[in-house]
């Protein structure tokens, strides 16, 4: 993976939680970094949404390019030099008042594709600083009627919670998992109450 990155065959956006895969060696990296290419791994993620989807699962199908005006965002461009197509299915994991858990597959991997996909049907990520009207999450949030302001979230409710791939020397499937951090179970704790 050279100097600077070695090893990394893939990459989760600032803030997002999660399973990464690291190559110990470039012939591994070689075969890992192509089955992403190729769209052969398959990658699940949880996010905590604003808004109740309407729907149990979806998918989403709107082309992603650079924003017009922000260069650290990107959009939903259809027809722009810059557009790229992009595929997330969704599921509704668990249905709050206001909120929703969901479970997003990504059949590409656009830079910020959950995100901006999720935003764009009108369900935003908690506290995505780019594509959210919050960037904290708050008890009272959740619950108006309490007087607790304790500070639940305060980087996107996004994670990388499982990765399968193919292992590049037994060519065996293998699938890796990391739990849910404390912070998102913290928030889905005080959800589901």
């Amino acid at each position: 993976g050279g100097p600077t990155r070695p090893g990394i065959v893939h990459r989760l956006d600032r803030d997002t939680s999660g399973v990464i895969i690291i190559a110990k060696h470039d012939q591994a990296h070689e075969a890992l970094a192509n089955q992403f290419k190729s769209r052969t791994v398959k990658k699940e993620y949880v996010a905590i949404v604003a808004g109740v989807p309407d729907r149990d699962s979806d998918i989403i199908e709107a082309p992603i390019g650079n924003h017009p005006t922000q260069r650290e965002k990107k959009a939903i461009r259809a027809g722009h030099l810059s557009s790229r197509e992009a595929t997330t299915f969704y599921k509704v994991e668990e249905r709050f008042n206001r909120f929703a858990m969901i479970c997003a597959q990504p059949q590409t991997g656009r830079t910020h594709q959950i995100r901006l996909h999720l935003a764009h049907v009108g369900y935003p990520v908690l506290c995505d600083r780019l594509y959210s009207s919050r960037s904290v999450l708050t008890a009272r949030q959740i619950n108006p009627d309490s007087e607790n302001d304790t500070v639940l979230l305060e980087r996107q409710a996004l994670h990388a919670h499982r990765l399968t791939v193919t292992h590049p020397i037994t060519h065996e499937r293998v699938d890796f998992q990391a739990p849910i951090p404390e912070d998102l179970t913290n928030a889905l704790q005080l959800l589901r109450a």
